[in-house]
């Protein structure tokens, strides 16, 4: 017989390690340099960043919020070029790459958990 311990809300590290990804691309246009497109697009992303990591640390069992990291995630590594500001404001594209890159591995790790706390069987 297997026991399921069930995840507290605001327990997981993954989720808050997202919400400093999300502050951190939400501020990023206060110390690197870019244009009003750029500033907006980071702004955004990385405030809807930090809502789905509170969402699911609110709520663990939510599964489609570690989509919406994945998917966020992916959004932002791809923002330098589909926004064009991959070529000349480096600080910023840097920042979009590296934080799209481990918000997309913070919500793929966070994905079995929230499976187990959902009521899943995960699988490793």
């Amino acid at each position: 017989m297997e026991v399921v311990v069930m995840e507290k809300p605001w327990s997981r590290w993954q989720d808050w390690a997202v919400v400093v990804m999300g502050v951190v691309v939400l501020l990023s246009p206060m110390w690197v340099e870019t244009s009003e497109r750029a500033m907006w697009t980071m702004v955004l992303l990385g405030a809807l960043l930090g809502i789905s990591a509170l969402w699911s640390l609110a709520q663990p069992g939510s599964v489609a919020s570690e989509y919406v990291h994945i998917g966020l995630g992916a959004l932002l590594f791809l923002a330098p070029w589909v926004m064009g500001y991959s070529a000349d404001m480096m600080g910023a594209a840097w920042t979009s790459w590296i934080v799209g890159v481990l918000a997309i591995l913070a919500g793929a790790a966070a994905l079995p958990a929230a499976n187990t706390a959902h009521g899943f069987a995960g699988s490793h």
